[in-house]
């Protein structure tokens, strides 16, 4: 019987920080969103092309770049706008 390194047999997704989601992509988890936001960040991704590929809307993609620098990955998670509207609403008031 072969050995299976933990890598191989994981329970979760295999999307690293540097790996970009599956173009059919539906179920947008945070770190997701950081994925597209970070290829952005440095390059290997261009807005136009993320929001065309992922089907989202350039204002969406900003809602997400706003969020991380607001509230950092965790400020992603749909169940948490709530909690974080403040902190976004207080940085946009700025």
């Amino acid at each position: 019987m072969e050995a299976v390194s933990g890598t191989e047999n994981r329970s979760r997704d295999d999307e690293g920080e540097d790996t970009l989601p599956p173009v059919e992509t539906t179920r947008w988890v945070a770190r997701r969103k950081a994925a597209v936001v970070k290829a952005i960040a440095d390059g290997k991704l261009g807005r136009v092309e993320a929001c065309t590929r992922y089907g989202i809307s350039d204002v969406e993609l900003r809602l997400w770049e706003r969020a991380i620098a607001c509230a950092g990955v965790p400020g992603l998670r749909v169940t948490r706008v709530q909690i974080y509207r403040p902190i976004f609403e207080a940085k946009v008031g700025q």
